[in-house]
């Protein structure tokens, strides 16, 4: 189930059915019952209530140990979106770090069509890539100097973190040239397949955070592309 296809389920979930009906636990628990295959439905359905309480180990153990249908597609970015991010990737840059790399595909592909070094960081044990280096890394505490990488990636990942202002401050810090974030076009409810805890349902919640000048934000696929130049903020 690729992700265009998802953000066309959650597009009638969240526009077409009434709210009373939309955030009702009942009518949501079969669905997480089937998207999560069985597996701590009730934990994952009231992820939002508790997430904060967590430890950090607790909370990295919550994606680790996931057992739902994302993990069976190839990677959460549409084809439209990662299309447009490696066309518009910066031509004279030559170093690439992809946070919250996943399972490795959009490392792989931009592996399969460029000549940049690449870095991805998450937080599995382990990340076989094509062609680069994984290392294990928290978003809001990333283990690399400033201006580390002259591309830096961050795809549907501030929508799980628990402290997007630091998350964004330090992809910001680690990028020289050229800073890129995907993140879903979603509006809250309680209950969402996803285990996202932040949302950005209108352009400025995202432009806002992330406070640069020179960007752009277009929304391909009910997901948000942020992109922008490092220099001269």
């Amino acid at each position: 189930m690729n992700r265009s296809f998802t953000n066309l389920i959650r597009f009638f979930l969240d526009e077409c059915l009434p709210p009373l009906i939309r955030d009702s636990k009942y009518f949501m628990y079969p669905l997480f019952y089937y998207w999560y295959k069985g597996n701590n439905v009730d934990f994952y359905m009231n992820f939002k209530s508790h997430a904060f309480d967590l430890t950090d180990e607790e909370f990295a153990d919550a994606y680790r140990n996931l057992k739902c249908r994302a993990n069976d597609r190839e990677t959460d970015l549409n084809m439209p979106c990662a299309d447009f991010i490696l066309k518009n990737l910066d031509k004279q840059s030559v170093s690439l770090l992809d946070v919250g790399c996943g399972r490795g595909y959009w490392l792989n592909r931009v592996a399969d069509e460029t000549n940049y070094k690449l870095t991805g960081c998450d937080l599995y044990d382990n990340v076989p890539l094509k062609n680069g280096i994984y290392i294990k890394a928290d978003v809001e505490k990333l283990p690399f100097d400033d201006n580390s990488f002259d591309i830096v990636t961050c795809q549907h990942t501030i929508e799980h973190v628990r402290n997007p202002q630091k998350a964004v401050s330090e992809l910001k810090r680690v990028a020289k040239n050229q800073l890129i974030i995907v993140t879903p076009c979603q509006r809250f409810f309680n209950y969402t397949l996803d285990l996202h805890i932040n949302f950005y349902p209108v352009e400025s919640y995202l432009t806002s955070l992330i406070e640069m000048k020179n960007h752009t934000c277009k929304k391909i696929f009910g997901d948000w592309v942020y992109m922008c130049s490092m220099n001269n903020q």
